[in-house]
């Protein structure tokens, strides 16, 4: 990959996930020191599927990151789930929809899904709605 197209990918993959976690995780920083065409490949496939329907994907953003939420949970990676988790109601999806796809995540890895991942995301992502609702409540965006 050349240097040009390298660091238009990482830069595409940086505004993608600002755009939806507010921030670039110090781990994919180190994989973009040490690994910075491994990096620019991973960003061109999450700026190409990490986009809403408004930008022209199939997929609403929220049902992507619900998406994401379950299979985490389903492999026990409990920071991922909690963090898609709480994307997922960034980007508008309810309580509810979450608790659905934490059901869907425990009929395919049993309850240890919830246990080890699951559950944590749903304390975070409520934590998340309640801040959401009290701001709005003393009138802040």
């Amino acid at each position: 990959m050349d240097d040009t197209m390298r660091e238009a990918a990482i830069e595409a993959g940086r505004a993608s996930f600002l755009a939806t976690t507010g921030s670039v995780s110090p781990r994919y920083e180190l994989l973009a020191r040490h690994a910075p065409d491994t990096f620019a490949g991973y960003c061109m496939m999450r700026a190409a599927l990490m986009r809403d329907v408004a930008d022209g994907a199939a997929l609403p953003l929220a049902t992507k990151e619900l998406i994401f939420a379950a299979l985490d949970a389903v492999v026990a990676q409990a920071d991922g789930c909690r963090i898609h988790a709480c994307n997922a109601i960034r980007a508008g999806a309810t309580l509810a929809q979450l608790a659905e796809a934490m059901t869907q995540a425990i009929m395919v890895g049993g309850i240890t899904a919830w246990n080890l991942a699951g559950a944590q995301a749903m304390e975070a992502a409520e934590a998340l709605a309640a801040a959401d609702r009290d701001a709005g409540a003393r009138g802040q965006p």
